[in-house]
């Protein structure tokens, strides 16, 4: 057997390997950071900073970094320790971007999901606080206790402005509650009228939502690369289900590696139907339904 206990990934075309490795991660101490007065208040030059990037987040990179420079270069005494501060912290925003687009994907990639949903605030039923608390209470129970699955975004309409959560969702057959039911609308992207299936659970407490069916797994490949989109392009954070890993552990036999997948041989493109072990134990060839079974890790 040549990996034992690895980490195993889908990066979306391949499973990717990572082999087990005794080695223990080193805490990193935190630097402590003098507080500076900005308008009035106290802060530190990385909350100012990131204060300011989220301001100017949906503007060009060179505007961005020219603007922030300039309102934090007065809390430095050199302009060029300013500089390299916010060249720094731009690399920093964007190594945690990296890192928030990988983790969607190797989640993703893990799950089966089998509805898009849609669920749209409404101003007659409640306020956009409560919309937002009372809609994830409702997602977190049906996740605890009906085993539902899910991944999205909370947006802004472009052209109402209007607040709505949109996402994947694995919904096991029978716990959906209420009904689905076709209704139709005025859809405001595409400028006409359309139908749509709705709960009838989520229409009387919260007002219109769509329930699509996935068929495709190139309409799923779609809507990840658009939330992953909309995360560059506003830094709303992705909203994940409890119990939707980025790995699962697995033996790996010589015969289902394939080739190194980077060139410190730290990774490893496995087959397509390798043979998946729990501590020696065969469990199947990889499938969804033996990854289910297998032990997760985030």
């Amino acid at each position: 057997m040549a990996l034992v206990e690895s980490k195993i990934y889908n990066d979306g075309n391949h499973y990717i390997a990572i082999p087990h490795t005794e080695r223990r991660s080193k805490r990193k101490h935190k630097a402590v950071e003098e507080p500076i007065v900005v308008d009035d208040r106290k802060t530190t030059k990385k909350a100012y900073f990131d204060e300011l990037y989220a301001q100017s987040k949906s503007r060009k990179e060179k505007t961005v970094k020219a603007e922030v420079l300039e309102k934090m270069s007065e809390h430095f005494d050199k302009k060029s320790d300013a500089v390299f501060f916010v060249e720094s912290n731009m690399m920093r925003k964007k190594r945690n971007l990296a890192c928030r687009r990988t983790r969607l994907m190797r989640k993703a990639a893990l799950q089966r999901f089998n509805y898009f949903c849609t669920f749209t605030y409404n101003s007659d039923k409640m306020t956009e606080v409560s919309f937002r608390k009372k809609l994830s209470y409702v997602f977190n129970n049906l996740s605890t206790r009906k085993g539902w699955k899910y991944i999205g975004v909370w947006e802004r309409g472009h052209k109402t402005n209007r607040l709505h959560f949109h996402g994947v969702f694995f919904i096991p057959e029978g716990t959906l509650p209420g009904s689905l039911e076709m209704n139709s609308g005025f859809n405001f992207s595409s400028e006409r009228r359309q139908k749509f299936l709705e709960c009838t659970y989520f229409a009387e407490r919260f007002g219109r939502n769509e329930f699509a069916p996935i068929e495709k797994e190139r309409d799923f490949e779609q809507e990840l690369i658009y939330m992953v989109k909309y995360i560059e392009k506003t830094g709303e954070k992705i909203v994940y289900s409890r119990g939707l890993p980025q790995f699962f552990i697995s033996d790996v036999m010589d015969e289902d590696i394939i080739c190194p997948y980077d060139e410190e041989r730290q990774k490893y493109v496995l087959a397509d139907d390798f043979a998946c072990y729990d501590q020696g134990e065969y469990m199947g060839q990889v499938s969804p339904e033996v990854i289910a079974g297998m032990r997760k890790l985030n």
